[in-house]
């Protein structure tokens, strides 16, 4: 049986106790998927921080930022096998293909987000509780961004934003549909995967407001955006244009509550080929 180590950050709060029965849980469907494995009778242990140093034959780097800091990926590469160790800097600035700037030639609507995944939220919460523990934030320079904005042109975007490295400017591509409109979520681990499409009255689509849903095959240029990121486990959100995907975000953090519950673990696979450390 596998010895198994999952490494998180130290201000990190992967999983807690909760309930009149004070039942562990977790907002991570990574949880879920350990749950089967210990099920399995594989032995799980979740590592704050760098400092402990266990036996284990395959570590799962599950750091829930968006860039994962230099002393955690090499603390990573100590183990044989870790699950996305590539995968350390997955930041919209670095690998979007939607990014415009102020003077280019796009005629379309535009979307101002933040360059980082989940508007930044995980690193301000990380940031919050290095505070509370009188500690150095891990996140120096994060701000808050509080939701997307859609502008009809480039020329409607305020210049002093064009000037912010914490955010980008993409070209607004939805996939139109008669209903509504679509977005595609690729989930996969290791060989394993599930993608389909949703269809919201939403111009952004969100899991709560889907009104239908359809399997999908994967297009082969995610297949290669997925390799040249080093994702071994992950989700990436995409649309297709002009019969091209677009992908909006490729995120390690997989929420249990949303639209990835709707891909149970079981389709998953229990211990996919890992990078190598």
């Amino acid at each position: 049986m596998a010895r198994i180590a999952v490494i998180t950050h130290e201000f990190d709060r992967f999983q807690s106790r909760r309930g009149l029965l004070w039942r562990r849980d977790s907002p991570y469907m990574l949880f879920d998927l350990l749950e089967e494995l210990k099920r399995r009778g594989h032995s799980v242990q979740v590592l704050s921080g760098t400092s402990a140093k266990p036996a284990a034959d395959i570590a799962v780097l599950h750091v829930d930022a968006t860039v994962t800091s230099p002393d955690y990926v090499e603390y990573a590469r100590a183990f044989r096998f870790c699950l996305n160790l590539g995968a350390a800097d997955i930041s919209k600035r670095r690998i979007s293909g939607a990014v415009v700037g102020k003077d280019d030639g796009w005629k379309g609507q535009v979307i101002v987000k933040s360059s980082l995944n989940h508007r930044g939220t995980p690193e301000q919460q990380l940031n919050r509780r290095a505070r509370r523990a009188g500690k150095p934030i891990p996140f120096p320079g994060v701000e808050s961004f509080d939701q997307y904005q859609i502008h009809a042109s480039l020329a409607d975007v305020p210049a002093e934003l064009f000037g912010r490295e914490d955010l980008i400017v993409e070209k607004f591509i939805p996939e139109p549909e008669p209903d509504g409109f679509a977005a595609r979520f690729w989930l996969f681990c290791g060989e394993r995967e599930r993608c389909t499409r949703h269809v919201s009255p939403q111009s952004l689509v969100k899991g709560d407001d889907t009104i239908r849903r359809e399997a999908v095959p994967v297009p082969d240029e995610l297949r290669a955006l997925r390799r040249k990121l080093g994702f071994d486990y992950g989700k990436f959100d995409f649309v297709m244009h002009e019969g091209r995907a677009c992908c909006s975000m490729p995120t390690k953090r997989l929420d249990a509550p949303a639209i990835c519950r709707a891909s149970s673990p079981p389709a998953m696979p229990i211990l996919p080929t890992a990078s190598k450390g």
